[in-house]
């Protein structure tokens, strides 16, 4: 199924590159024509662990290493049939008896804000954002650590150490970089960094892998949300058609807040398929009890896993 699955992304993935490049303005972003073979990787399973999702569930997720010349293409392909990149791995969930976890991506190019985010795009309007190398600073370490001390109390991330983030930023195979959010310079330093995202750019979109920022900031409401709208209008601007935001589970507290922006399409057995207008509307007023900002999750494994689980024997 795997094999079936990868060869249906490489399809996918060929829709994108291989084109008349000259038809194609660089500032598009599309990537030229892919002529290198992609090698088939091999696959592993995890072993069981609690669901970070789903109270008194397991998890298990199928996963391969990205290495070589062509992780770019290999981690593309991926992305397009529901996987994630975490460090030098891609994954999926492969759990028994439950497909709860699906993968959701926002369509960039037809975007309809609410109203509620259109006030947010204007009172962070004045944020200055920076494209940085994948590169660790001691700085977003900081603000990492109050996000987590905050938002993921006892969480599986909360432990995480200097080294532990570095890992997690600068370990990539693929084309990423991280985007910091500084508050206006005074004009001689810059401003504070209030936060960050860690996103790959794929031939499609952009997939944000992960985002942190100053969970107590009280002029700044909706900081996390604001990153979201900011890579969806990045995404759209570069004429990128999606923004990956990884997985969106229904029932899901910590997932909510996903299924907000308009219109976004979820994976499926039969491929994309976007949410009509009255499903999303359902299930943003199902979600409408929920605090927008989303709740401190109770302690639980990191939502990627640890890198110990996907270590492979050779």
């Amino acid at each position: 199924m795997v094999k079936d699955l990868l060869l249906q992304g490489l399809k996918w993935h060929r829709r994108f590159t291989d084109r008349d490049d000259a038809a194609i303005p660089p500032s598009r972003g599309f990537r030229p024509a892919v002529t290198a073979p992609v090698r088939f990787p091999r696959f592993f399973v995890t072993t069981p662990a609690p669901c970070p999702y789903l109270p008194g569930r397991s998890e298990r997720k199928v996963f391969t290493e990205l290495k070589g010349p062509h992780s770019d293409q290999l981690n593309e392909a991926l992305g397009r049939i529901g996987f994630r990149r975490s460090q030098t791995v891609a994954y999926r969930p492969s759990c028994s008896n439950c497909n709860a976890c699906v993968s959701v991506r926002v369509v960039a190019q037809e975007f309809q804000p609410s109203s509620t985010q259109r006030k947010n795009l204007r009172r962070n309007s004045d944020l200055v954002t920076t494209e940085c190398r994948p590169w660790a600073t001691e700085e977003q370490f900081e603000l990492l650590q109050r996000y987590l001390g905050v938002r993921h109390p006892g969480g599986g991330m909360a432990s995480m150490d200097e080294i532990d983030y570095a890992d997690m930023v600068e370990h990539t195979p693929v084309s990423s970089y991280v985007i910091e959010y500084r508050e206006p310079s005074d004009g001689q330093e810059p401003g504070r960094l209030v936060g960050a995202c860690l996103t790959d750019r794929q031939g499609d979109g952009l997939s944000m892998i992960y985002s942190f920022y100053d969970p107590e900031h009280e002029a700044r409401a909706g900081l996390g949300n604001y990153i979201i709208l900011d890579h969806i209008c990045r995404a759209a601007e570069q004429g990128l058609p999606y923004v990956y935001l990884g997985y969106w589970v229904e029932g899901s507290d910590r997932m909510r807040y996903k299924i907000r922006y308009r219109p976004i399409e979820r994976l499926t057995a039969d491929g994309w398929q976007q949410f009509t207008a009255d499903q999303q509307s359902d299930l943003i007023s199902g979600s409408s009890g929920s605090n927008v900002r989303n709740p401190a999750d109770p302690a639980g494994p990191a939502k990627d896993g640890t890198q110990d689980q996907y270590s492979v024997s050779e």
